[in-house]
Order: C-alpha cells, then structure tokens, then sequence
C-alpha cells in the first residue's frame, strides 16, 4: 500500500517513462526528471537491477550528471540480502530522486518487493522524493504491476498476467512501449480485473509526470492514452472463459499530448494549455 503523506507535506512527483527515452539531442524527459528532483541540487540513486545489461547504470549515471545533477549514483542490488544493507538504505535515505532502469519488471519485484529497500522508497515518495523510471521501471511504480500479456487491441480474458508491484500508488496501472507494441488490449483487460484504476498506457519516448495533486502531465514527442472504468456499466470478465473476448460497457478512453493533463482524483482531462497555444 501507498505510504501515508505527513501533515503539512507533499507527495513527490511520479514519473512513468514508456521506454526508449530520447537520451542525444533532445533529453526533456531526463531533464524534467532532474528538474523534479531538485535541479541542480538533485541527488540521484540509480537502481539498474531489471536490466541485465552491465553498462546501464552507468550509462543513466552520466546522463544524469550531464543534465546537472549535482550527486548520483548507481546502486544495484543482485538479491534480497542487499536490500537489508543499512549502507544501501542511508544513501537511499538521503536522495532527492529515485530512477529505476528498464528490463525485466518481474526481476526488479522479485528482488525489491516485500524488502526494507521497498518500504523506504514508498516513505520516500511519501516524504517528497521524485521516484522514476523508463520501461520496466515505470512498470513496477504502481501497487498492481503487469507482469507480462498478449499483444494486440482486443480485450482477451486471461490475455495479462498481474503481479505486485512497488505500490507507490493503487490509483492507476501503467503499460510501457505501449502504441510500439500494440498493448491495448493488455490493459484493458488488466483494468477489466482492476476497474478501480486508471490505466495509462505510455508510447516511447513518453512520460507521465504526476504530480502531488495527482494530475497526469504529458512530457515527450509521443502520447499517454487514458483508459478510465470507473463509469463501467458492464462487464463479462466473470463469465467467460480463457481466451474468449470480454464484453466492458462505460469505458472512457483519453489521448493525452505534450499540454494535455488528466486528473486521477477527479477523474477529468483537459487541454487547456493546447487551447492556449492556438490563440
């Protein structure tokens, strides 16, 4: 579950990012994301743990020191002893910005959930500390975490796989590489399972930036698609079998560019800053 936000306190920024973030000549995702984190005072903890790729810590470390980023470091973790490490937790402690790498999200659950690593970083989150990540990283960030699915549009009964995930939220479930790879369908059937949530589902080079009053900013050069069931009049996901279509009535569907928002409290979208823009 979410940690609790103190009194007199703010929840820090939630940053989802659909993967394959543009990291040469036009960084805005890593620079909001520093921003977020402090600016140029930011202190970054780098945890590369899904991936499985040597080089990606290091390769997130200097991104971020290049954006100016005035302390970051790369902690990985390679078993669930590691996340006990009273070291590992004071650095975590002390950061202004947590960013998870791509990968494998199972990885990274399988690893972090349940530990005092986990714990902390939901404190955190909790205490004003922008947590982050692209790809598996954004995957794992809310409390119901799809763990793997079909491609596709359709909405298939048993199509998505769900797991646990860090739970810095249980307001929406997050899909990555989301128009890339044709997820559609994956998502909804996962909030055919869960029509309490919002779904978000996040293109490359993409990333929903949600804020203290929980509303969904769009930063990138792709969209964020919404996916709302909380007016669901209908649904067969309790009747029918495996791999037999599902029938939902009610859905909202939102496509949300760069100015475009979504408030997951209230549950409405705007494009106020895109009407302004054309006056």
């Amino acid at each position: 579950m979410p940690s609790k936000v103190p009194d007199g306190l703010e929840r820090g920024w939630i940053v989802a990012i659909g993967g394959a973030e543009n990291k040469e000549n036009d960084r805005r995702i890593l620079e909001r994301f520093v921003y977020a984190s402090a600016g140029d005072a930011a202190d970054i903890v780098v945890i590369p743990t899904a991936s499985r790729v040597h080089e990606t810590g290091a390769r997130y470390e200097q991104l971020f020191r290049e954006l100016g980023a005035a302390h970051v470091t790369v902690m990985d973790f390679d078993t669930r002893r590691d996340c006990q490490e009273e070291g590992r937790l004071e650095r975590i402690g002390q950061a202004s910005g947590i960013f998870f790498t791509g990968g494998n999200q199972l990885r990274l659950t399988t690893l972090l959930g349940g530990t005092p690593v986990a714990k902390l970083i939901r404190l955190r989150n909790a205490h004003g500390v922008t947590v982050g990540g692209t790809s598996a990283g954004a995957s794992i960030l809310s409390e119901h975490m799809i763990a793997a699915g079909d491609e596709g549009s359709s909405l298939i009964a048993g199509s998505v796989r769900l797991a646990p995930g860090l739970g810095l939220s249980n307001r929406f479930i997050i899909d990555q590489h989301f128009r890339q790879r044709d997820r559609l369908g994956r998502l909804l059937t996962a909030l055919a399972y869960n029509p309490f949530a919002v779904g978000i589902g996040l293109d490359e080079d993409t990333a929903a930036f949600i804020g203290p009053d929980e509303t969904v900013q769009v930063e990138g050069s792709g969209g964020v698609t919404i996916v709302d069931g909380a007016d669901v009049t209908y649904s067969s996901i309790d009747s029918v079998e495996e791999g037999q279509p599902v029938c939902m009535l009610g859905l909202k569907l939102h496509l949300l560019v760069a100015g475009a928002t979504f408030n997951l409290h209230t549950r409405s979208a705007t494009a106020a800053a895109l009407l302004r823009a054309k006056e």
